[in-house]
Parts: structure tokens; C-alpha cells; sequence
């Protein structure tokens, strides 16, 4: 089995996640894309001591980027959407 930190590579922090932690208790990360759920729930609950009731993930495809007159592409990655228990809570930014 792997670290969980070579699982879960960082928290995926935009106004989207920001709203989905508020109302329904679920936090966004950026995850290995040879990860599967049971081992992204693991990860979760042993990095930060939590307990998961649902893990949804999804492959996202890499953009295409201009660098001045050359072409080039963003890396495929995967996310991972993590549903805590209810009364369970993920800081990221204490004291903001």
C-alpha cells in the first residue's frame, strides 16, 4: 500500500469546493490518478484523523496551453470529492 501522502497530493481549494465544504460537508483534493476510492478513503482518515462516509472521483483530461508561439499540454490529473461524517471537520486555514 502507498503513503497517504503520495495518495492525496493537496486539497483543491476554489470557490466550488469552498461552497461544497459549507453545505454539505465534502472536501475537494488533487489525488494520484492511480488511486482508487478505498485507498483515497484511507488516506483521508489516517492524514487527518476523520472519518469518510463517500468518496466520488473523477478523471480529468489536461488543457492544452499556449507558450508564446509553442503549443503544449497541462498533465491529466484526477479529483477526488470526500464526504466527512456528519460533525467532522477539515481546517485548512486556521485562524483566517
Amino acid at each position: 500500500m502507498k503513503e497517504p501522502q503520495q495518495i492525496i497530493r493537496r486539497p483543491l481549494i476554489t470557490e466550488k469546493s469552498t461552497r461544497q465544504k459549507e453545505a454539505g460537508n465534502q472536501i475537494a483534493f488533487v489525488v494520484d490518478p492511480r488511486a482508487n476510492k478505498i485507498e483515497i478513503r484511507q488516506a483521508v482518515e489516517r492524514l487527518f484523523k476523520v472519518k469518510v462516509t463517500a468518496v466520488r472521483t473523477m478523471n480529468l483530461a489536461g488543457k492544452r496551453k499556449r507558450m508564446g508561439r509553442f503549443f503544449g499540454w497541462q498533465s491529466d490529473w484526477k479529483k477526488a470529492i470526500v464526504t466527512l461524517k456528519e460533525g467532522e471537520r477539515i481546517e485548512f486555514f486556521e485562524g483566517a
